[in-house]
């Protein structure tokens, strides 16, 4: 019995360790070779997301949300079951450990390897370069012009907000593959996107949406104003297509938006991509920021401060030290600007831009 016990335990050994040092050797592999992890991406990546993805995505509910929950109070429990004795330290250890062998081999196959993939930009033939004012400021006008538009269109709620119409899941879905008619990158299978339940879990954190590799799910924070719903919810939908970038899912998210029949879509991924772009040139050219601000329409404004007031009503301490831990996480995923590299979206909207004139 005790030879059958030790044979279990060096059984068990072997596997977690085998598993750890596998994933460790993918992570390594994706950082030397990017042609790894581009084939990686397009060729095996997929079928995660058709499979843990696509069994996900029959419930009406975030997994992973579920998830956290449990683990924490697993956590609890087994706090508790060490302090009475009833499991062993180096038993809860060991379940603490295996756990997180899993998470990482998840993380590797479904996130990990993906980040050291070719960029959006360069597939889909995006010259990035340093651009003049003048291209700003027509970046910003013609932005302008796509929300007043597309504003004229939307349905509003009795406050005057933005009102999203329809199921923002099957719309998101269709966006993401109508951008893909033409940017064969983003076509094909999606799962369903799912609102957070614990809304002030994300927006304490300014999180609009939150892409979890280990169930392959796109969850959104359905707390926040409607007219940022949509390009979010395209932002992480995209992150199942193996871009992790932050400032590239945003371009993707302005991409697909646009693409949308919804007016609601095209307004929200037009506000995303006028808020970063006009953030720039108000840092450039105060006047030419403020000209161009005037021509927007009053419900883009009222939207606009909308906006800012709900995340103003979450900034914090708990923000701040979300966005030190995210600005590291980016930062150890080869996103060496950190957090900074959202800004980054500003030059493949005036690449895209120089294509469209």
């Amino acid at each position: 019995m005790r030879l059958e016990k030790k044979d279990k335990k060096k059984r068990d050994a072997c596997f977690w360790g085998g598993l750890f040092g596998i994933s460790l050797l993918l992570n390594l592999a994706a950082r030397m070779s990017r042609g790894f992890a581009e084939w990686y991406a397009v060729r095996i990546y997929p079928l995660w997301v058709r499979t843990l993805g696509g069994l996900s995505s029959l419930l009406p509910f975030s997994l992973i949300e579920v998830l956290l929950y449990l683990a924490g109070l697993g956590l609890l429990a087994g706090f508790a079951a060490v302090l009475a004795k009833r499991v062993s330290v180096r038993r809860a250890l060991g379940i603490l450990a295996r756990t997180a062998v899993t998470a990482f081999a998840l993380f590797t196959l479904n996130c990990g390897i993906n980040y050291q993939r070719t960029p959006f930009s360069q597939r889909a033939g995006f010259s990035l370069q340093e651009s003049t004012e003048e291209e700003l400021i027509a970046l910003c006008e013609r932005l302008v012009e796509e929300i007043n538009a597309s504003a004229a269109e939307i349905e509003v709620d009795g406050e005057g907000h933005c009102l999203m119409r329809g199921n923002l899941a099957k719309e998101a879905k269709k966006a993401m593959q109508a951008a893909g008619e033409e940017y064969p990158e983003l076509s094909g299978y999606y799962p369903n996107p799912k609102p957070v339940a614990s809304t002030w879990y994300l927006s304490y954190q300014l999180l609009q949406g939150v892409y979890s590799p280990f169930t392959v799910e796109a969850n959104y924070n359905s707390g926040m104003p409607d007219h940022d719903k949509p390009s979010t919810v395209c932002h992480e939908l995209s992150h199942l297509k193996g871009f992790m970038r932050e400032d590239e899912a945003n371009f993707v998210a302005y991409l697909a938006c646009r693409s949308s029949e919804s007016p609601e879509f095209r307004y929200s991924g037009s506000l995303l991509a006028y808020i970063y772009s006009g953030n720039a040139l108000y840092a450039q050219n105060l006047e030419a920021f403020l000209e161009v601000r005037e021509k927007l329409c009053d419900q883009a404004v009222a939207d606009l401060l909308h906006h800012n007031a709900y995340w103003d009503t979450y900034r914090g301490t708990v923000s701040q030290v979300s966005d030190k831990v995210n600005d590291v996480y980016l930062k150890v995923n080869s996103q060496e600007d950190g957090t900074r590299s959202y800004g980054r979206m500003v030059d493949l909207l005036l690449a895209w831009n120089r294509e469209q004139s």
